[in-house]
């Protein structure tokens, strides 16, 4: 494995964990952190693989690439419908005054 496929990996792996936060609709209860940190790894494991079984002379850099973005894409993926939707979020107005007449 060489430094250009660590890097790549690395940029595969925070675009795919960043562009997988943006698609997912809503407050998750997953941290921004935990998508990145996923992708990454997950990307690096697609580059590991790809390294194993591809053993031909002349590589093309694109099956890697495809590798590391679906093996990262499933990970963030399944990362974040895993963690949930969080309950903790903005209150609207309408429930601060029903709990206001509550207290009255």
């Amino acid at each position: 494995m060489t430094i250009g496929t660590l890097v790549g990996a690395l940029v595969v792996g925070l675009a795919v964990g960043g562009v997988g936060r943006l698609v997912i609709p809503g407050r998750t209860a997953a941290p921004v952190w935990l998508t990145l940190a996923l992708g990454v790894a997950a990307a690096l494991l697609g580059a590991i693989v790809t390294g194993l079984v591809d053993h031909r002379p002349a590589r093309s850099p694109l099956l890697p690439l495809l590798v590391q973005s679906g093996f990262a894409a499933v990970a963030v993926i399944l990362a974040v419908l895993a963690a949930g939707r969080s309950t903790a979020g903005p209150r609207t107005p309408r429930d601060r005054g029903a709990r206001r007449k509550e207290e009255v």
